[in-house]
């Protein structure tokens, strides 16, 4: 039986209005610098990838200094020759609530979880600025008593540990809390790793073998096999 869910943040119950390449594209250009969105990307992905496996090796261990040197870095790697500032207009421009949007049935499908007596949080590999981010995004209300971040809990997703504080959050076996996240590794491992209940949000259909997963968040309340 289901007693909590926990949700995932970025790309599960917040999405980017623009995405990074097109945020990163523009902050460069105020500085000066002239590149476009589809040079961004790659180098985003390979700066971003280079990071996880640093933190991997020290056993996903994080705070809010790493979170800062993290993403200095991966914008430093996206966008050569960009000054501090541009790091700082991009780092302060994803702690605002206007930067993301939710999808259109979350607010419906966190009512109806919580009408059905669930305890609801996120659980995050984020920082603090995801407090300011729930805190403007009314659809979001239903998860903001129970919000954790990896730089506040000092260990990231899929870290063992980061799991253990879902479970002392939520009150309750880890069997009985679903969890639910668009990451095969973060979200889908590691939640499974620590005996909860995993969805995987896989709009794309990337993951056909995995048993559980769903296309949009709104599909969670159809999955029979969750709600016996």
């Amino acid at each position: 039986m289901i007693r909590a869910a926990f949700f995932d943040a970025v790309g599960t119950v917040i999405h980017p209005v623009r995405g990074a390449p097109a945020m990163y594209a523009e902050a460069a250009r105020r500085y000066g610098l002239s590149v476009a969105p589809a040079d961004v990307l790659p180098r985003f992905i390979a700066a971003y990838r280079a990071h996880e496996a640093i933190d991997a090796a020290d056993g996903w261990r994080t705070d809010e200094a790493r979170e800062v040197e993290r993403w200095r870095a991966i914008v430093a790697h996206a966008l050569p020759g960009a000054p501090a500032e541009c790091f700082r207009d991009l780092y302060d421009h994803f702690a605002t609530p206007a930067a993301w949007a939710c999808p259109a049935d979350a607010a419906e499908t966190f009512a109806r979880l919580r009408a059905a007596g669930l305890t609801l949080g996120l659980a995050s590999n984020y920082d603090s600025r995801l407090l300011t981010v729930v805190a403007g995004r009314p659809e979001l209300t239903a998860l903001a008593g129970n919000v954790l971040v990896s730089a506040t809990l000092g260990v990231r997703k899929p870290g063992a540990k980061f799991f253990a504080a879902v479970v002392e959050a939520a009150g309750c076996a880890a069997g009985e809390i679903l969890f639910v996240g668009d990451d095969i590794d973060n979200d889908y491992a590691g939640a499974t790793a620590a005996g909860m209940v995993a969805v995987l949000i896989d709009p794309a259909d990337k993951f056909p073998g995995v048993p559980t997963r769903v296309r949009s968040l709104g599909e969670l309340l159809a999955v029979k096999s969750l709600w016996r």
